[in-house]
């Protein structure tokens, strides 16, 4: 997919994130190509999802654009979205539309380095590249990497970076100081309000995952804040 093509798809629209994880309710590929359907069929244009499968069976089922990611532990670093070669080969064998990996400046696993894996998959795919950072200055490394576009996914979850309990917003704002930055909100979006204050400060499009597609995390915050208000409001 051409960067204009997709660009112009997701311009001020909704990304839905369905994963899952082994362990969990919901996993399998043909759990999430169902929940997939469901978020087409409530209006999000492309789906962000997890592992090689799962792009495979969403896409097939969909229809919509992929964002591919791989999530892979390692023992010598603190990077897992789509952090080597290896994630990064998977997802070009799924046909994915976007690949978006890590592009922190943290350690990368085996001292694999971004600017590898970047040119990498510009040589052999015509996959579009999406750069989780958490800072201002990671935007702009991803950005120099050669990324086409760079998402706020990782903004809190990294120990350097701000934190705060929703969406980062200001990060969004100064990301967007440069007009050649393509800027995805995603991290912490809990509600279409917060969804629209990220397109009102500059994000392109927005990525929603727990609070639409994780009914277990969905269905604890009720249960807290019900537990919560009944201590505070005794009969």
């Amino acid at each position: 997919m051409k960067k204009q093509e997709f660009l112009n798809i997701v311009k001020h629209k909704l990304i839905v994130s369905c994963q899952s994880f082994p362990g969990e309710p919901l996993f399998g590929s043909d759990v999430m190509a169902k929940m997939s359907m469901a978020a087409k069929e409530g209006g999000a244009v492309v789906i962000r999802t997890n592992g090689k499968e799962d792009v495979i069976a969403i896409k097939e089922a969909t229809g919509l654009p992929t964002i591919g990611i791989i999530k892979r532990d390692y023992e010598d670093s603190d990077v897992y979205i789509t952090p080597t070669l290896r994630e990064v080969q998977e997802l070009i064998e799924s046909k994915t539309d976007v690949i978006a990996l890590d592009a922190t400046t943290r350690k990368r696993p085996h001292d694999e380095q971004l600017e590898d894996l970047v040119a990498y998959i510009k040589q052999n795919s015509d996959c579009l590249i999406m750069g989780d950072i958490s800072t201002f200055a990671e935007g702009s490394y991803a950005m120099t990497a050669g990324c086409d576009f760079i998402s706020t996914t990782l903004s809190g979850y990294t120990p350097y970076s701000r934190q705060i309990a929703g969406p980062d917003f200001e990060l969004i704002k100064e990301l967007k100081a440069d007009p050649d930055a393509v800027v995805i909100a995603e991290g912490r979006i809990n509600s279409p309000e917060d969804a629209f204050h990220a397109i009102k400060n500059g994000a392109h499009a927005v990525v929603v995952g727990t609070s639409i597609t994780r009914p277990t995390v969905i269905t604890k915050r009720y249960v807290d804040k019900l537990k919560l208000l009944q201590t505070a409001c005794p009969k």
